[in-house]
């Protein structure tokens, strides 16, 4: 049976693995880049396409469209599940009511990105740029966003249900109604976001900073708020806070409006 080796392994081969010389048969460099010439150019005529025609409803499942630049993109409707836009420039790029499900998206950048009613549960968005987002009525539950920057998102009714957000960076974001249940926030930056009735129920807001922040109507049961900070933090009918947890928030300079 023949074995298919480079140059550079041939001597260490015939010492070590004692294969004889007429079974070693050299890779093909010149096929190999090739190959990979093809994949590139065929890879670089898809986005052209993209971009001039749009892909409103296409299936790109699966597809690497990593660290591409797709600015401005039409891909509403479009199915994007699996698909590796890691590193990718989708700011201002019309996503809504795709299918985004599983989808890598680690350090992308969706700045004022439109992800209206957009399939993102599972998908990983660490380190990715979501800053003045819109992503009202989309379904981010499990998703992985630690250190992603959503600060002025608009993320009014979302689903965030055990969702990774340690470290995220939500200031001044529009959350009222979402829900937040079982979510780790972890150190987040939450300052004069408006979470108003939105469900927090066992999510972890350890070492998260509240400042300024509006959690009128909020469930907080089960909640960890330890050594959150919670100065100006505005509180009002509330679920779940206990005589022992008002009076420790107080203490730390939350406000409650009766």
């Amino acid at each position: 049976m023949a074995h298919k080796y480079d140059s550079q392994s041939l001597g260490k081969l015939k010492e070590e693995l004692r294969i004889p010389v007429q079974d070693v048969q050299l890779i093909n460099t010149e096929t190999k880049d090739n190959c990979s010439n093809i994949e590139t150019d065929e890879k670089s005529r898809l986005i052209e396409e993209i971009l001039r025609q749009g892909a409103e409803g296409r299936d790109l499942s699966g597809a690497n469209l990593s660290s591409l630049d797709m600015r401005s993109a039409d891909l509403n409707f479009a199915n994007l599940s699996g698909t590796n836009l890691s590193g990718t420039d989708l700011s201002g790029a019309d996503l809504n009511f795709a299918n985004l499900l599983g989808t890598n998206l680690s350090r992308a950048n969706l700045r004022d990105a439109n992800l209206i009613g957009t399939k993102l549960s599972g998908a990983n968005l660490r380190d990715a740029n979501l800053n003045r987002a819109k992503l009202s009525g989309a379904d981010l539950s499990d998703t992985y966003l630690n250190d992603a920057i959503l600060s002025h998102v608009y993320l009014r009714d979302v689903k965030l249900s055990g969702a990774k957000l340690s470290g995220a960076d939500l200031s001044f974001a529009k959350l009222s109604g979402a829900n937040l249940r079982d979510a780790t926030l972890s150190g987040a930056d939450l300052s004069f976001a408006n979470l108003s009735r939105a469900d927090l129920s066992g999510a972890d807001l350890s070492f998260a900073n509240l400042s300024g922040a509006d959690l009128s109507g909020v469930d907080l049961s089960f909640a960890n708020l330890s050594h959150a900070k919670v100065r100006t933090t505005r509180f009002r009918n509330n679920l779940g806070i206990s005589e022992f947890m008002n009076y420790d928030l107080i203490q730390r300079g939350a406000i409650f409006n009766l």
